[in-house]
Parts: C-alpha cells; sequence; structure tokens
C-alpha cells in the first residue's frame, strides 16, 4: 500500500429519507479541524437514491466537496448496496482519513467497510486529533507524524485508549454523537458535487425491506435539551426521581442520569449520560447525586452551567461545577422547586 496515494478528510454523511443526520454536520466541523492540520480538503460521501439535492447543505457545514452516490438501490439503508457503495468511494478516491458516525447505521456500516478495503477501524470515538505515533518517542523506533490519533473509552469507560492506524489507509473511526461541534452554516454556500455509481447488481445478500415501522415515542432526545436534570446513585431509589422530574417539569427541562442508575435498571440507557452514554452541550446540567466519575463528567463537562447537589463536600462533581449546593438532596431539590415555581409565578 502506497500510504501517499492517500489525500483528503473525508465524512459519510449519513442521511435518512432524504434529511441528513445531525452526526454528518458535526463529523465535517471536526474534519475541517483535522484537514486545516494536514493542509488538505474535505470531501462529504452522500449515499442514497434522489440526494443530490442535499449537497449544498453539507457545503454550508464545512464540505469542500461531495460525492453523490446515487441509485434506487440505496433508497433505505441496507448493509449490502451502502456497504459497497461506500468502499467504491474509497477504493476509488483514496483518503487518508474516512470518518463515519458510530449511529445505528454506522456501526453496521463503519466495520464493513474498513474489512472490504483492508483497513483498521477505531469504533466511538470521543476525541480526534493529529499528532506523532507514538505518542512518546521510543528507541530504534521510527515517530511518524501527522497521524490520526484516535480517543475512545474501553473496558466499560474504566479506562481510555489512543489508537492509531500508522500503516494502512484510510484511517478510519466511527465517532460518537454529540462530542463533536459543528460549525456555524455557512450561508449560500455550494458544493462542488462529483456524482459517481459503482454500478449495483443485487443478489442473495440484499436484505429485502418487506416493511418500514416507525417508532413514535414522546421521550425528549437528551442530546437535544437544554435543561437537563441528572441524577446519580445519591438519588437513593427509582421512586425518589419523581422529585427530579418535579424540577425539570417547573424548569422546561429533561430527566437524565448517571451510568450507576441504568445499571441499577432504575432509568432506560437512552437517558445515561457519560462516556458510555450520551454526550450532552445543555444550557443548564443539574447534577444531582453524582459523585462526578471521570466518565461521567466527559460526557456534561461542555455544559454552560453546572450546577451540583451532592451531601459529599468532596465530590468530585464540585471540581467541575459553577454553583454547589452541599447536602441533602431530599430537602433541598423539594425547596428549590418551590421557590422557582414561585418566582415564575410572581414574573406573570
Amino acid at each position: 500500500m502506497n500510504l501517499e496515494e492517500y489525500k483528503g478528510v473525508y465524512v459519510f454523511a449519513q442521511q435518512v429519507d432524504n434529511e441528513i443526520s445531525s452526526i454528518a454536520f458535526e463529523l465535517l466541523g471536526k474534519a475541517k479541524d483535522l484537514a486545516k492540520d494536514l493542509n488538505t480538503d474535505v470531501t462529504a460521501v452522500l449515499i442514497g437514491s434522489g440526494v443530490k439535492g442535499l449537497a449544498d447543505q453539507l457545503a454550508e457545514y464545512g464540505a469542500d466537496k461531495v460525492i453523490v452516490v446515487d441509485d434506487p438501490e440505496l433508497k433505505d439503508y441496507r448493509t449490502e448496496p451502502y456497504a459497497h457503495a461506500l468502499a467504491s468511494v474509497i477504493n476509488k478516491y483514496k483518503p487518508e482519513i474516512m470518518l463515519v458516525g458510530a449511529t445505528a447505521i454506522g456501526r453496521d456500516l463503519g466495520p464493513r467497510v474498513s474489512a472490504r478495503v483492508a483497513t483498521g477501524l477505531t469504533a466511538d470515538c470521543t476525541v480526534l486529533e493529529i499528532g506523532d505515533f507514538p505518542l512518546q518517542a521510543v528507541p530504534g523506533q521510527e515517530q511518524l507524524h501527522n497521524q490520526l490519533l484516535m480517543t475512545r473509552p474501553a473496558f466499560g469507560g474504566n479506562t481510555i485508549a489512543t489508537i492509531a492506524c500508522p500503516y494502512n489507509r484510510p484511517q478510519m473511526a466511527t465517532v460518537r454523537a454529540g462530542v463533536m461541534q459543528k460549525i456555524d452554516p455557512i450561508k449560500g454556500a455550494k458544493a462542488n458535487v462529483e456524482e459517481f455509481n459503482p454500478g449495483f447488481t443485487p443478489d442473495n445478500k440484499y436484505v429485502e425491506i418487506l416493511d418500514i415501522v416507525k417508532s413514535v415515542t414522546e421521550t425528549v432526545d437528551i442530546m437535544d435539551a437544554k435543561i437537563l436534570v441528572s441524577g446519580g446513585r445519591g438519588v437513593g431509589s427509582p421512586e425518589n426521581f419523581k422529585i427530579l422530574e418535579d424540577l425539570a417539569e417547573v424548569l422546561g427541562g429533561t430527566v437524565s442520569c448517571s451510568r450507576a442508575v441504568v445499571d441499577s435498571g432504575w432509568k432506560p440507557k437512552d437517558l445515561q449520560v457519560g462516556q458510555t452514554g450520551k454526550t450532552v452541550r445543555p444550557s443548564v446540567y443539574f447534577a444531582i447525586g453524582i459523585s462526578g466519575a471521570i466518565q461521567h463528567v466527559a460526557g456534561m463537562e461542555e455544559s454552560d452551567i453546572i450546577v451540583a447537589i451532592n451531601k459529599d463536600a468532596d465530590a468530585p462533581i464540585f471540581d467541575v461545577a459553577d454553583y454547589g449546593v452541599v447536602g441533602d438532596l431530599n430537602k433541598i431539590v423539594p425547596k428549590l422547586t418551590e421557590a422557582l415555581k414561585a418566582e415564575i409565578a410572581a414574573a406573570k
């Protein structure tokens, strides 16, 4: 493999029902940073049927070029045709870096494509940067420069691993949603579009979709919430989350939780904040009964304002909190809720 042939930072621009997923814009934001360090450009790969009209949207969020693979076989996501499409793009255009969102689609697609193009894949990354590998120079071993350093939680979030792929290209990663920042859209930006179709011949590996049933949920995605009231093991019981729900209702916020709460079966996984849950950036984050383990803090430390309530004055959560209250949450939270109710009523 001639590594010098591989150039550019590429992003799989996931779309569902001809609507670009938010993760694509997040990846483009990070791709711009990586491309700047490598003095190269950013290319979005848009796969689907009738999707060419979405290309300018990708340009607004940082794509210098958009490669469109458009075919009726790509109308709905299916593993085989999508893997064939993306692998064919990689084999033809030879990107140095290929980023895929760690969504349900990306987690299925990424490993299959990396196997087809004979490269490695680092899954569920939370940090991406350009640097040297090995990280520290080792006597007798060449230190390679301008490598993609891919950082991800390992062993259930109990440690952090930084991984490189120095001898194969592209350097591939799936990236967790919510951890990368979109750029401010460049209004009126137009994409340099190139259409590519490797040809699709259905075979016995092409799944036939008989029906698509969309689930309907009234639960707000915690990644979109502006105010989060998050509870940890210190809340004491699933029933006691009622006082957090009351506070969230007054504030127009959403309840979330720590991993310990999910592990105890008190709340579902989709409400979990942290390295093994979701990364959030609300305007206000209440950490109630949460000790502040590094795995949890990594998922919420970018919040604009952090308010911590904990009976342990030495809890690590106070190190990242903007405001902290030491005391019994069973007394403090209801009083806070009532005070806020009164304040809101007086303002009306």
